[in-house]
């Protein structure tokens, strides 16, 4: 009895008349649907009304997100506005030029692996200045400084094979391309994420956020 009342006073008293929150999606064409639903929303300047201090309790009982994000450091977009959704809905992991380090690709198998996320989206966005970087560094060999060369280390290989070809639309294919390079990697990346994709477990896709209008648009 008194280790019942000491685990209750642990507990805030907020938290105690919840329960552990539970994912909004059981498969992963529902998890992709709420993606696809709430960015329509966010564009409409639609979206949910919310009381967020009435679901923080319950957070800290726990989390179950429906998707992962792996999306770029810009300041301009932020996954959870642009899919219009609660905390705790969306496991997001960024890096400038949204591409895969060991540490995230840890933190996406913890997310899909022990979370239970159901979607991973490579999230990219038109003007991202990873993206021109790697591009003028591929055409111009720009010496970059600091650590900011390791991105356009990282980058190269998703992005070279479109600057061999280059034209107005250069910047786009290029975004395009470094998002499916990403998406490539993760869905055959072992032993955790190729084995839940194989068993239709988990879906990972690509997208490209527009700056002037908020959409996500599928690559």
């Amino acid at each position: 009895m008194a280790g019942a009342g000491l685990l209750a006073a642990a507990v805030p008293l907020g938290a105690r008349a919840q329960s552990p929150p539970q994912t909004a999606a059981a498969t992963p064409d529902a998890a992709l649907g709420l993606l696809t639903e709430g960015n329509a929303r966010y564009v409409a300047n639609q979206p949910r009304q919310r009381d967020f201090s009435a679901g923080r309790a319950s957070t800290a009982l726990g989390q179950a997100p429906f998707a992962a994000i792996l999306g770029c450091a810009d300041s301009r977009v932020a996954p959870e506005l642009a899919f219009d959704q609660n905390p705790g809905d969306l496991f997001v992991v960024r890096v400038a030029g949204n591409f895969v380090t060991p540490e995230g690709l840890g933190s996406l198998e913890f997310g899909a692996a022990v979370l239970g996320v159901k979607v991973i989206m490579v999230l990219g966005h038109t003007s991202c200045g990873a993206v021109k970087a790697t591009v003028a560094a591929l055409q111009k060999g720009n010496t970059l400084p600091g650590h900011i060369a390791g991105l356009v280390r990282a980058m190269k290989p998703g992005i070279e094979p479109v600057v061999k070809h280059p034209g107005a639309d250069l910047e786009q294919r290029a975004t395009v391309a470094n998002v499916r390079y990403n998406v490539e990697r993760l869905k055959t990346a072992r032993p955790i994420l190729a084995e839940m994709v194989a068993k239709k477990q988990l879906l990972v896709v690509g997208g490209v956020y527009d700056l002037a209008t908020g959409k996500v648009s599928f690559v």
